[in-house]
Formats: structure tokens, sequence, C-alpha cells
């Protein structure tokens, strides 16, 4: 029998969603002997109710689990959460509910910086589900648990073989896929979106690249995000948030 993969956690927002919806999950939390504020004694309270083992643990000890001093104080060994959903098994459930999907499909963003905030962004939109092509994306990990602030845990982060032939099987179950480009002649506030009722994948590729042709191609539309200053492009998160809450102003 094979042990099951286990991975680390760190950051209070990232321990304190895993020990909301998986504490069974959660292995072990390391935390800094020093710290002893209101927010870590929440955090070890919320730990003892789970009956999770707690113990301390120095500074330097903490930056070598989590690769970065920037834990905030602590860490945990977890098992890695199973992916709960297949794409169509996601889809079938949300349009069962009667809800237009709504999703975040990300092509060459490999940065894990970028992905956690773009989880992030889509948590607080009420996106159903990110998707990423196995081989042009950065997988979860503790950054990027980290970086979502608990958004790794509650938005179905979904990577799949082919990209081109994922959003060709959206677009048979009418979900609208529109692409951002810099290129695209029309704007993302005048050109017509999906309705109140229709379900749309914003596809978005890496801050510098864009999307790759083949993705570009397959997108129903291409819209552009107008830019007043100077700069040329925004940060790939940036740009999710304002397309999937575009899409939240037009349902209403």
């Amino acid at each position: 029998m094979t042990d099951k993969p286990r991975s680390v956690l760190f950051g209070f927002h990232a321990l304190n969603t895993r020990l909301k919806i998986a504490p069974a999950s959660v292995e072990l939390i390391l935390f800094d002997a020093s710290r002893r504020d209101a927010r870590m004694k929440g955090l070890l309270a919320r730990a003892a109710e789970a009956g999770i083992k707690v113990a301390e643990t120095e500074t330097l000890q903490l930056d070598r689990l989590a690769r970065t001093d920037r834990h905030q104080g602590v860490v945990a060994k977890v098992e890695a959460l199973k992916q709960q959903h297949s794409l169509d098994d996601l889809l079938d459930e949300v349009q069962a509910r009667g809800e237009a999907p709504l999703l975040l499909v990300l092509d060459g963003v490999t940065d894990p910086h970028n992905l956690g905030a773009c989880l992030r962004v889509a948590d607080g939109a009420g996106a159903h589900a990110v998707i990423a092509p196995r081989d042009h994306a950065v997988g979860l990990n503790a950054t990027v648990a980290k970086v979502a602030s608990g958004a790794a845990e509650s938005v179905p982060y979904l990577m799949v073989t082919n990209l081109a032939r994922t959003l060709g099987e959206l677009k048979e179950r009418d979900i609208v896929c529109v692409g951002t480009s810099d290129q695209a002649e029309s704007s993302l506030y005048a050109a017509p979106l999906a309705g109140p009722g229709a379900g749309i994948a914003w596809v978005l590729g890496a801050e510098g690249h864009g999307l790759r042709q083949l993705t570009a191609k397959t997108c129903d539309r291409l819209v552009s995000i107008p830019m007043r200053g100077a700069v040329e492009s925004l940060n790939v998160s940036v740009a999710a948030g304002i397309c999937l809450y575009e899409s939240l102003r037009q349902r209403g």
C-alpha cells in the first residue's frame, strides 16, 4: 500500500481554509514559538478542536519547510487533496443547478504567484473553476496556496491534456469562449458577450506572451482591455479580475 501524497501549506489564510474544508488532511502544524498573538492563538484553537497535533519550532525550521520566509510563522504538513471533479462532472453539476458556468482558462501561466492571485480573484467572482493545460502551466504548490489566501482550496483547478480540445467541448455546452488580446478590435466593454443566462469561459494568456495561436483561434471571439496609460499590458490576475467582474456586472 502506497502512502498518500503529502505537501506543505503555510500562511494563515491557506491553513484556516484547509481546517474549514478538510481538517482530517492536516497532519501536523508547526508554529513559531515566539509568536503568541491573537491570530496565532485562534488558529491553534481551531487545530485543537479538530484534534490536530501542533508543535513549536524555530523560524529557521519554518523557512526550510516552506522554502520561503513569508510563512507568517505557521507551516503545516498536509495530505494533498484529491481533485474532486472532472471538468465534465463539474459542469454537469453546475448546469443541473440551473447556473450559468463562469470559468477562467489560463494559457501559459507558469508563475505560482500569478496563479495564486488568479485563483483568489476567481473565488471572489464566484467562478466555478480555473482551467489550464498540463504542459504549459504551474501546478498547485505551497506558494500558490499562500498567495491564493485559501482560494486554492475552494476553487477547482483543473489541468487538461489538450486546451484547444477542451475549449471545443465547452462550446458544445453553449459556453462562450472569449479570449483577451491586445490586437483585438473589440473592447471588452463594447463587444457582445454572453448574456445573463449564458455560460462564459474567459481565456487569458500569460503577461508578455498572450494566448498561443491555436488557443486564440479556438475562441469564439477576442476582446481587448482598454489601456489608457503608458504600460502596454496588465498582470494576468488583474486582467482576470476585470473580465470576471464584467461578467458579474452584465449578469446583474
